[in-house]
């Protein structure tokens, strides 16, 4: 087993900080050493056993590497967008030749929240203590972008155990509108860790549109938390696909804080080999008439796993609230292994809140129909799968946009029967 005992020292080797900051990343360095990558004894990681996953994939984890090379971006030509570019973590270079510049703030992110709390994931206060790269996007009051911004991720071929660590932040001023891509691109082909901390701010009445799209699958093992507030009368729309990792577990709170704000998350992926695939939802609803609807789609073959732990939380002042959740899995072969704990807690009695979790194998007499119709087996599995999947991705109202993801998704999925 792997002992990551991660040295004071290398605190020092990030940069010159604060005896504040310094303070805050020792102490939360102090944490993560003293308990070292979650496993299954923690409650939120027990179907996801990050310290045995680690421990057998990587021999060592390098916390510092030389600055990569200029990368190479291969820009999205389907639709017009703005446009920033993140490579291992850091902040590039940026584009917003559609918009208002003044109405938009980007800078390198600079932690200012010395916050000494003991973190119930241990990967939080790993990356309290050893980040050192990031951006904050500041959208301000009553602005909303003419067109999509594509945050290009780009991993490099250069990583080798690295352990990347990042904070992001994400705030929009009242009244405001932005519609994101998150388009991830990795070119390493050896093992490597990404930690990231993100946070995202809506201020009233601002209306976020996010899409997270993995464009390919790598020998990446990924961990983001999430943390989302939002303020009376805003709304956030988030669309997840996922590609297949070694590991990826995405662990989403949305704080819903002022009356009539909703939440709408979905999310559809095909895993495949031995990707390891979590998501991880609590949505609290603190004040009266709000909204939040989750629904998570998932296929997987040969020896994939994928886990689905959602939770919905409704204090007592926040009646009328409307709250939905489902998960649904469909398994391709008996190896692969679907895990789901949706969970209700309810403490006002004026509410609207369901959950529900199916898995099972696709349904043989549609197959034997498309067969009856000229189709072999394996092509009408594919279409059934494309239907599956391509529910979540219809929902996105941009034409462009939608055809963009689906054309990945296929892609996507018809990689994966060329190697069957």
């Amino acid at each position: 087993m792997l002992n990551f005992k991660i040295n004071s020292d290398e605190i020092d080797k990030i940069g010159n900080f604060t005896k504040e900051e310094k303070n805050f990343r020792l102490k939360n360095l102090d944490y993560f050493n003293n308990t070292g990558f979650p496993n299954k004894k923690n409650e939120d990681w027990k179907f996801s056993d990050l310290n045995a996953i680690v421990s057998k994939n990587f021999s060592k984890l390098n916390i510092q590497f030389e600055k990569s090379k200029k990368q190479k971006v291969d820009f999205i030509k389907d639709f017009e967008h703005n446009y920033i570019v993140i490579i291992n973590g850091e902040l590039t270079i940026s584009d917003f030749r559609y918009e208002n510049k003044s109405k938009i703030n980007l800078k390198s992110f600079v932690n200012d929240n010395y916050s000494n709390k003991k973190e119930n994931n241990p990967l939080i206060n790993l990356n309290h203590a050893l980040s050192d790269k990031g951006y904050f996007l500041d959208v301000k009051e009553n602005y909303k972008f003419k067109k999509i911004l594509v945050i290009y991720y780009l991993f490099t071929e250069d990583l080798d155990e690295n352990i990347l660590n990042s904070k992001n932040k994400i705030k929009i001023g009242k009244n405001s509108e932005l519609h994101l891509l998150e388009y991830l691109v990795n070119d390493s082909k050896k093992n490597f860790f990404n930690n990231v901390q993100e946070d995202v701010v809506l201020e009233n009445s601002a209306i976020f549109r996010n899409i997270y799209l993995q464009n390919n699958k790598s020998s990446g093992y990924f961990h983001k938390y999430s943390k989302n507030k939002l303020f009376t009368g805003s709304n956030y729309t988030y669309f997840i696909f996922p590609a297949g990792l070694k590991f990826n577990k995405l662990d989403l709170e949305f704080n819903l804080e002022g009356e009539r704000s909703e939440c709408n998350l979905q999310s559809a992926s095909f895993l495949d080999n031995n990707e390891h695939q979590e998501i991880k939802t609590r949505v609290n609803h603190f004040s009266p008439n709000c909204k939040s609807h989750q629904k998570v789609k998932n296929v997987l073959n040969a020896e994939s796993k994928g886990v689905y732990q959602g939770k919905i939380f409704v204090k007592d002042v926040a009646q009328k609230t409307d709250a939905y959740q489902l998960s649904k899995a469909i398994l391709l072969s008996e190896r692969s292994e679907f895990d789901s704990k949706p969970e209700l807690e309810i403490y006002a009695d004026d509410v609207k809140c369901s959950h529900g979790s199916t898995s099972g194998n696709l349904d043989k007499d549609s197959i034997y129909y498309l067969m009856t119709r000229g189709l072999n087996q394996q092509e009408s599995t594919k279409l059934l799968i494309n239907g599956f999947l391509n529910e979540i991705a219809d929902s996105i109202k941009s034409n462009s946009i939608r055809s963009f993801i689906k054309t990945k998704l296929e892609a996507q999925l018809l990689n994966e029967y060329k190697k069957h």
